[in-house]
């Protein structure tokens, strides 16, 4: 299966070297700021390309994904931060024929984190003693706070029916990958739920198997599709 990389920092760079491992093969990238960058998305080099793996930044993703699905391209994307467009891209997916996995995080440990934070939310939604929070920690250079991972979270918990205030707090310093925490502070105790990413191999390693689920498929999808939670 030949990928196209769009973006190609640290994430776009370690799908790349673990690509083989998948079946895949890198058939080219998109990074105006990399050596490597081999053209615009609407370049017709990219015909033959069966999935994008998008890791660019969120002004970028809205004009690429519209011009890739428009050549009936495949779509994975994990940046954040672009929603404002999502339905625009979202019917570029639709007419172009294809399919787009899109997610905030790809890691698998999340996604079932997310199950166990929704299941917890529904338990103590009861229990307005406990007041709620949710806490994330990312590395400095990342762009948005809280992160997409936290609003997912945040949603997955309001949607179990806690209507109570959650307060949501970011961390932005060094290099951590990633640490996402929720909890429920009562008037003598404190249950916490926490989810920890050692390194960014969890995420392109989501990504690509994404990448391998969604070729040839049509629609809209999630990591909860690509993993059979749904």
């Amino acid at each position: 299966m030949r990928l196209l990389l769009v973006g190609y920092g640290k994430m776009g760079r370690l799908v790349g070297d673990l690509a083989p491992e998948y079946g895949c093969e890198v058939a080219g990238i998109i990074d105006p700021q990399s050596p490597k960058h081999g053209g615009a998305a609407n370049d017709d080099r990219w015909s033959g390309v069966d999935v994008a793996v998008d890791f660019s930044h969120a002004g970028a993703v809205a004009s690429n994904a519209i011009a890739l699905a428009g050549r009936g391209i495949d779509l994975v994307i994990g940046t954040t931060g672009w929603q404002d467009d999502e339905a625009e891209v979202r019917q570029a997916v639709k007419d172009g024929g294809g399919g787009a996995v899109v997610a905030p995080n790809f890691s698998t440990g999340v996604v079932l984190f997310e199950a166990l934070v929704a299941e917890a939310a529904r338990l103590f939604a009861g229990q307005h003693d406990f007041g709620a929070f949710l806490h994330e920690a990312h590395h400095a250079a990342k762009r948005d706070a809280p992160s997409g991972t936290a609003l997912l979270l945040k949603k997955a918990m309001e949607r179990s029916g806690l209507s109570r205030t959650i307060d949501v707090s970011s961390t932005r310093a060094g290099f951590i990958p990633g640490t996402h925490t929720i909890g429920f502070d009562g008037p003598a105790e404190t249950i916490t739920l926490s989810h920890t990413a050692r390194d960014r191999t969890a995420f392109a390693r989501g990504a690509l198997a994404a990448a391998r689920w969604v070729h040839g498929k049509r629609g809209w999808y999630s990591m909860k599709d690509v993993l059979g939670l749904t």
